[in-house]
């Protein structure tokens, strides 16, 4: 059962991670430096599974954890996602394609919450389409860096955009009914 605490060691680490945004943004334009900015938006992807893996060992999961992780790690998402078509390192069309759907389930989600959804687990498929986007992203913008096997890096990068962009958006449609179902049994927990 989560706890109600909030100052838990998992917490503070989705929060060092978070903190890292401003660095990454600093580091892409202030600095010019995209493949310095792919690689701490990589680390920042890598290490998306540490907080959780903590707060389970450690049996500190909260329920703030539960909301607070999974919505820094959207925010990650779409200000990495934003930051690198700015820079003009990946195409508009691709992330106009993984923004739509990362704020059509986001917005899905906190409008059937607001309407008593009972909260679900993100299914294994979601976790598998962060995991493959949160390689593709930076690697797109290392690969625009135009270093050392820049075009491997391209090469790669979409190796993982595709199919996470397939994925996403098959779990995207596979959510409405498991939103409509948890919503009628929150609704029901509460009559």
């Amino acid at each position: 059962m989560p706890s109600t605490r909030i100052l838990t060691v998992p917490n503070l680490i989705t929060l060092a991670r978070l903190l890292c945004l401003p660095i990454f943004l600093w580091v892409l334009f202030g600095l010019d430096d995209r493949a310095g900015a792919a690689w701490i938006l990589g680390g920042l992807g890598a290490t998306d599974w540490v907080d959780g893996w903590v707060a389970r060992r450690f049996n500190q999961q909260s329920t703030f954890g539960s909301v607070f992780d999974p919505s820094v790690d959207r925010g990650l998402f779409i200000v990495g996602v934003v930051a690198i078509v700015v820079d003009q390192s990946m195409p508009v069309w691709l992330a106009v394609a993984i923004l739509t759907r990362e704020i059509a389930v986001a917005a899905s989600m906190a409008t059937a919450t607001l309407f008593g959804m009972r909260r679900f687990a993100v299914s294994i498929w979601g976790k598998r389409y962060t995991f493959l986007l949160m390689f593709a992203v930076p690697l797109m913008l290392l690969a625009a860096d135009e270093g050392r096997y820049w075009q491997q890096v391209r090469v790669a990068a979409w190796v993982f955009a595709v199919p996470a962009l397939i994925m996403s958006y098959l779990t995207a449609f596979a959510y409405i009914p498991k939103i409509r179902e948890n919503l009628r049994i929150g609704r029901a927990s509460r009559d």
